[in-house]
């Protein structure tokens, strides 16, 4: 069952505003909210929140206040693990904004400036087992009774028929809206899911994720059509790295063969194939001159995947997807099964993996070495709560506009278009021509696709 707790306001602490050079008002804010919202006068996190409104000096002082009143539509940032861009670089919020909207961007708890969640925060918690229980606070319904308490507190003056908002979740942020749908859907007016319709129905983390692997292969191939002559450039760098055990990389961490290939997540990406293949050229290079990978090239092969900076994505990525049983490393699980993927042996093409979190980055990673035992308790418990509401989802009265990607490699698409079906009154855009990264890369046409589902009917 689902729990939900009855949610207080969040508690205002700081607010600043300023002007943005590009003609937008920016407000910063940090709430308090309860670490547990069934025990509101405990533990209290840090909330961090920004909002975007146009900016324009009233003719007449009186006219301020309503046009602070806007309708609020949230943005709800992918990952998990990431925090929200600044607004005036997210494509998405002058096209909502010319809509009569106030762009809200709220960092998820233990991610961005809110209460971040580090290696060495972790450990302020205590012990391993103390640390993997308090992550457990970490996954989409507390994210969810956040944003509900941020939006009390946000339109405590908005006339008690306006106080709901609109949410707009992208990726794992589609995860956090559905759980919203599914707990607390008297907040809402509406809900735009871009690429992030997760698997309501399949329980089972193995299933969801076996579904990722011809997907990946698929993409595997594409990309060694586009750039044929990286299949003998790629075999080369893992055998190098195979000859010396791995490199030290600058910040600590070890490029081993296996952290090489998680460069593939970038394949299900706008222009992704471009940024995986400019890294293999470069490193490809410095082998032919010097015989030796160059700190540049190992400086832009760290950038490749973020588990340092975000280390909930690592810890967290794949029990987002657990309810009531272990996930147990189910990548490395699940990605075993195809012999394809095995780079241990010698072979002429290596196959890059997805958006994927193994077990070994707990060795080839500084900031994760600590949290191995961390990791593992994470990864065997086996109670995990329930994260949606069938019942409620097949009820649902909040207008809900998703966009499916059929390329799609990080949430799949037949698991998408399942739980499309579950939702009351779904209505989903299909494209073949979009990636994972649409509402950044191609902001303006799949935000108007979904938008023309909201104005049109189908009789």
């Amino acid at each position: 069952m689902l729990s939900r707790p009855e949610i207080r306001p969040a508690k205002l602490l700081s607010n600043h505003s300023y002007q943005h050079p590009n003609k937008l008002l920016i407000n910063e804010s940090f709430y308090s909210v309860p670490f547990d919202h069934f025990e509101p006068d405990g533990r209290q996190l840090r909330i961090f929140c920004r909002t975007a409104e146009p900016f324009a000096k009233a003719v007449n002082p009186s006219d301020e206040k309503k046009d602070s009143q806007l309708p609020l539509i949230t943005y709800i940032q992918g990952g998990p693990g990431f925090g929200c861009a600044h607004p005036a670089s997210m494509p998405a919020t002058e096209i909502l904004l010319a809509k009569g909207y106030k762009m809200v961007y709220i960092d998820h708890r233990g991610m961005g400036l809110s209460n971040t969640v580090t290696a060495a925060t972790l450990q302020k918690e205590g012990d391993d087992a103390a640390q993997a229980e308090y992550l457990t606070h970490f996954r989409a319904p507390y994210a969810v009774c956040d944003l509900e308490a941020i939006r009390m507190a946000m339109t405590a003056e908005y006339p008690e028929n306006a106080r709901q908002w609109s949410i707009m979740g992208q990726s794992y942020g589609g995860f956090v809206s559905t759980s919203y749908l599914s707990m607390y859907p008297g907040g809402l007016r509406e809900s735009f899911i871009f690429g992030g319709l997760p698997p309501v129905s399949d329980r089972s983390p193995d299933n969801v994720i076996r579904r990722f692997i011809p997907k990946l292969k698929q993409r595997n191939n594409l990309y060694y059509e586009k750039f044929a002559g990286d299949v003998s450039r790629l075999a080369a760098i893992v055998s190098y790295l195979k000859k010396h055990d791995g490199v030290s990389m600058p910040d600590g961490g070890v490029l081993s063969p296996g952290r090489l290939l998680e460069m593939g997540i970038g394949l299900g990406m706008s222009e992704g194939f471009i940024g995986v293949h400019d890294k293999i050229v470069r490193a490809s290079n410095d082998l032919d001159m010097f015989g030796e990978l160059t700190r540049p090239t190992l400086e832009a092969l760290a950038d490749s995947t973020s588990f340092d900076v975000a280390v909930i994505y690592a810890l967290l990525h794949e029990p987002i997807y657990a309810q009531g049983e272990a996930t147990n490393f189910a990548f490395d699980r699940m990605v075993a099964e195809d012999a394809d993927f095995d780079y241990t042996k010698e072979r002429s093409r290596y196959e890059f993996t997805g958006e994927m979190v193994f077990s070994r980055v707990y060795d080839d990673y500084s900031e994760l070495r600590s949290l191995k035992k961390v990791a593992q308790i994470i990864h065997e418990k086996k109670d995990w709560p329930d994260l949606y509401d069938t019942e409620q989802l097949k009820r649902n009265e909040v207008p809900v506009y998703a966009a499916v990607y059929v390329n799609d490699l990080y949430v799949a698409m037949e698991s998408a278009l399942e739980t499309a079906s579950i939702i009351k009154g779904c209505k989903v855009f299909m494209s073949n021509q979009l990636h994972h990264n649409a509402v950044r890369a191609k902001a303006k046409e799949v935000v108007e696709a979904l938008f023309a589902l909201r104005d049109d009917v189908i009789d």
